[in-house]
C-alpha cells in the first residue's frame, strides 16, 4: 500500500522503490510519528471532521500500534515505504477504513518535519549528559591534580609553566559552550511544522497552537513553506555536534602525545587502551585515536547535509530524506563516544616528576623580563634583554639559571643577585593570580565556578 498510487497506471520499478524507501533508517521516529498522528487526529475532532467516537477509536488504534513497537512486536511489510506508510497500514489493520481519516488535511511533508523535530528535542537531554559527564570527568582530574606543575605549549613548543589543573580545566570550558549550544538549538527546534500541510497550509481551520502544547512546542511556525522545507535543526545540531567532536579530538590528540614515551606525562589505564597483535610492548590510546577520526566523520556529516540544503528550490523536496542518517549517526557517534572518553581521563595515571622536569629554565624567561619591568624597564626593551640572556645562555651552553650574574650584568647593569629567584617555576605559576590564570587560587574560584554550571 503506498499513499499516492490512485494517479499512476503502473508500478515503481522495484530498484527505484528500493532508492525511494526511507523505512530502514525512518522507522527510529516510529514514537513520534505516534504522538504526532494521536494530537492531530485531537485536533480534527476540534474542527468536526471527526466525531469523538471516531477521534478516540483512531487514538486507541494509535495507542495499541505503539505498544506493538515498545514491545517490539510490531510487523514491518514490504509494501511499506517509510515509518508514516508502515503506521497508517499497521491502524487500518486494526480499526478498518476509518485509519483513512487520519490523514486529512495533513501530508507527509509535515509530518515528518514535525517527526524530527520532536526526535530531536526528546534526544538532546542524552547528549548534554553525555557532554556532561565528560565535564565531570575533566574537573574530577582538575580537583586531583590542582598543584602539579606541568609545561605549556604554544606552537606545540615549549612556553610557560601551567598547573595541571588548569589545563584539565582548558578543556572543560569548551564543553560547557557545546552544552549552551545545544540548549539554545532546542529553542529554536521547539516550532510546530504540523498543520503547514504539503506547502500551503491546512484547509481546515485546526487550531495550530493547541497542537503545538499538545506536543511540548513552544509554538507554530509562521509560514507553511518555510515550515516544510527548514532542516535548520538538523545542521545546527550537526554543527554542535561536530564542534564537540572537534573539543573532544583536541583533548585526544594532546592525551595522546602525553601518554607517548617521548613526554611520558600520562599513563593510560588498561581498561581503556590497546595492545598490539605483533609488537607486546605496545600500550595503544584506540579509545583518544577514535574520538580524533569521529570528530573527522562528524565534520563531514555537517558539511554533507549542507550540500544537499543549498540548492534546493522552494518547499519540500526528495533531497530532504537525506538529514535523518547524518542526524541520527552524529547522535549516536557522541553518545557512545563522550562516556568513553569520561572514562578514559578518569582513570589515567599522571606522572608528576617527568612533568616538573620537563619544566625549562628557559621557560621563565617571561619572569626574567618582569623582573625587569619591576626594576622600572619598559617592557619592549626587558623583553629584548630577556632574549639577549636566553641567547647568551645557550651561546655558552647553559641553562638559563646557570647563567653567572656577571653575564647577566653585561647585558644590563640592573641584573642584580635576586636574578635567580625569577627561576621557580612554582613561583611563577602563583603570580598569574588574575581571574582566569594558572595560579592556585585562580585555578580554585575556576573551579568553583565550573561545580555551579554542572550543577
Amino acid at each position: 500500500m503506498t499513499m499516492w498510487g490512485g494517479r499512476f497506471s503502473g508500478k515503481l520499478d522495484p530498484a527505484a522503490w528500493r532508492l525511494n524507501a526511507s523505512l530502514g533508517f525512518d522507522q527510529r521516529l516510529a514514537q513520534q510519528d505516534l504522538r504526532g498522528s494521536v494530537a492531530w487526529a485531537r485536533g480534527l475532532l476540534q474542527v468536526g471532521l471527526l466525531s469523538q467516537e471516531e477521534c478516540d477509536q483512531i487514538c486507541q488504534g494509535l495507542e495499541a500500534v505503539a505498544a506493538e513497537f515498545e514491545r517490539s512486536a510490531f510487523e514491518f511489510q514490504e509494501s511499506d515505504e517509510d515509518i508514516h506508510t508502515a503506521v497508517e497500514r499497521r491502524l487500518g489493520e486494526l480499526i478498518g477504513p476509518l485509519a483513512g481519516k487520519l490523514h486529512t488535511g495533513r501530508s507527509r511533508n509535515d509530518q515528518v518535519a514535525t517527526d524530527l523535530r520532536l526526535w530531536l528535542l526528546e534526544n538532546l537531554p542524552p547528549v548534554e549528559m553525555a557532554i556532561n559527564e565528560l565535564q565531570a570527568a575533566l574537573l574530577e582530574r582538575a580537583e586531583s591534580d590542582l598543584e602539579t606543575l606541568m609545561p605549556g605549549y604554544t606552537h606545540l613548543q615549549r612556553a610557560q609553566p601551567l598547573l595541571l589543573g588548569h589545563w584539565w580545566l582548558s578543556h572543560f570550558w569548551p564543553l560547557q559552550r557545546d552544552r549552551q549550544r545545544l540548549s539554545e538549538l532546542a529553542q529554536r527546534t521547539a516550532v510546530l511544522p504540523l498543520g503547514a500541510g504539503a506547502l500551503a497550509g491546512a484547509p481546515f481551520p485546526v487550531d495550530r497552537m493547541a497542537l503545538a502544547e499538545a506536543l511540548g512546542f513552544t509554538e507554530p511556525s509562521p509560514n507553511s513553506l518555510d515550515a516544510v522545507s527548514d532542516r535548520d535543526f538538523v545542521a545546527e545540531f550537526l554543527f554542535a555536534a561536530a564542534l564537540t567532536g572537534v573539543h573532544a579530538s583536541r583533548l585526544a590528540e594532546m592525551v595522546i602525545l602525553f601518554s607517548s614515551a617521548e613526554f611520558g606525562f600520562f599513563e593510560l589505564s588498561d581498561a581503556y587502551a590497546t595492545g598490539s597483535s605483533l609488537m607486546p610492548q605496545k600500550k595503544n590510546p584506540d579509545v583518544f585515536e577514535l574520538a580524533r577520526g569521529k570528530a573527522g566523520t562528524l565534520i563531514g556529516r555537517l558539511a554533507g547535509l549542507l550540500a544537499t540544503l543549498k540548492g534546493l528550490p522552494s518547499a519540500y523536496d526528495k533531497d530532504l530524506q537525506e538529514d535523518k542518517l547524518p542526524l541520527f549517526e552524529a547522535y549516536d557517534t557522541l553518545v557512545a563516544l563522550l562516556p568513553v572518553l569520561a572514562g578514559a581521563v578518569r582513570t589515567l595515571s599522571v606522572h608528576p616528576e617527568r612533568m616538573r622536569a620537563a619544566i625549562d629554565p628557559a621557560m621563565l624567561a617571561t619572569d626574567l623580563a618582569d623582573y625587569l619591568v619591576a626594576k622600572g624597564v619598559p617592557f619592549r626593551q626587558a623583553h629584548a634583554l630577556a632574549g639577549q640572556a636566553v641567547q647568551a645562555a645557550a651561546a655558552q651552553g647553559l641553562a638559563l639559571d646557570a647563567l653567572p650574574l656577571e653575564a647577566y650584568q653585561q647585558i644590563n647593569p640592573v641584573f642584580a643577585g635576586d636574578v635567580y629567584n625569577v627561576f621557580d617555576p612554582r613561583h611563577s605559576v602563583s603570580r598569574r593570580n588574575a581571574l582566569g590564570g594558572t595560579a592556585p587560587q585562580a585555578v580554585r574560584a575556576q573551579l568553583e565556578q565550573a561545580r555551579k554550571l554542572l550543577s
